[in-house]
């Protein structure tokens, strides 16, 4: 029995509509529609496994107090009216958060979808799960911006927050630069490894006296500068005896991590010369360095001076 071109078109479409459903339903994409009144009209299996909203859920509410994070809830409400009464398509990115809490974040590509009269009717979304690749950009842009040894900012990261408290329309920055006096006589005494635990403790007293919105970076060795965006002299010299309070208290250099042991847990002491600086919008975060660098040194050579 021979077929029909109109038979072989009906079984070509009715194949071509197996193959969407198929990959509607198999897909790893996180797929949805969404009607006018913002609910979903249709979503996939992959949307109901990640969020744990089935699909019931997901059509009884508006789609942004069921699954959107709280604090993108405004946003998603605002652009899914923007494009209901363009037509625009959009790109966005947020937190999805599941019926227990948890969060996954999403990228979304969002088409607008028109009537037989050409206007907008609902939405379709197309969203693929990127937390892991944001884990992992944001574990590689720590590791870019901080020292390996003590766990604070490094050079390039604290000139970084320097520049951006010094751009235009900044509140300027007070910068507060450290040198350790004595760390040499350590190191050279107890070894590089006694040196390591020393600026690790010195690195953690360090961060301990900077204030929220301060940013504490080792500059390089024995160096270690502040960032205190808006400060005055008054708060840097604050900051200063803080320091120096802090570090110059004993440290017992026993390593935490070593098996306990016979080994004498030896204390030793450091202290600590500082230097100041303020620098306004418009300044070179280089030259606001040199001079707390200028003025720390002066106070190390007036420190030698008189135990001279």
């Amino acid at each position: 029995m021979s077929t029909t071109p109109s038979d072989q078109a009906t079984a070509c479409a009715s194949s071509d509509l197996a193959l969407m459903a198929a990959a509607f339903t198999g897909s790893r994409a996180l797929l949805m529609v969404i009607g006018r009144d913002a609910r979903v009209l249709v979503a996939n299996p992959a949307v109901t496994r990640t969020t744990g909203w089935t699909s019931d859920e997901l059509a009884a509410r508006p789609f942004w107090e069921t699954f959107v994070a709280p604090e993108d809830r405004a946003r998603a409400r605002a652009d899914f009216s923007r494009a209901m009464a363009t037509g625009l398509h959009f790109t966005v990115e947020g937190d999805w958060v599941d019926r227990c809490g948890g969060r996954r974040r999403v990228s979304m590509q969002v088409d607008v979808l028109l009537d037989a009269d050409g206007r907008p009717c609902a939405e379709s979304l197309v969203g693929v799960d990127v937390t892991d690749q944001r884990h992992e950009q944001a574990a590689l842009r720590r590791r870019a911006e901080t020292d390996a040894l003590t766990g604070l900012a490094n050079r390039t990261s604290a000139l970084a927050r320097l520049q951006e408290a010094l751009s235009e329309g900044g509140p300027g920055a007070g910068v507060l630069f450290c040198d350790l006096d004595g760390f040499k006589a350590v190191n050279d005494r107890d070894g590089h490894h006694a040196g390591d635990l020393l600026l690790v403790e010195v690195a953690r007293r360090l961060s301990a006296v900077v204030a929220p919105g301060e940013l504490a970076g080792r500059y390089g060795g024995d160096e270690f500068i502040v960032i205190s965006p808006g400060a005055d002299h008054r708060r840097l010299d604050a900051l200063a005896a803080a320091v120096r309070s802090a570090v110059e208290r004993p440290v017992a250099l026993l390593d935490p991590s070593a098996p306990a042991g016979p080994g004498d847990p030896r204390a030793v002491r450091v202290g600590v010369s500082t230097g100041t600086a303020t620098g306004h919008p418009g300044d070179a975060p280089d030259e606001v360095v040199r001079s707390a660098d200028r003025r720390m040194y002066q106070a190390k050579t007036a420190r030698r001076s008189c135990r001279g």
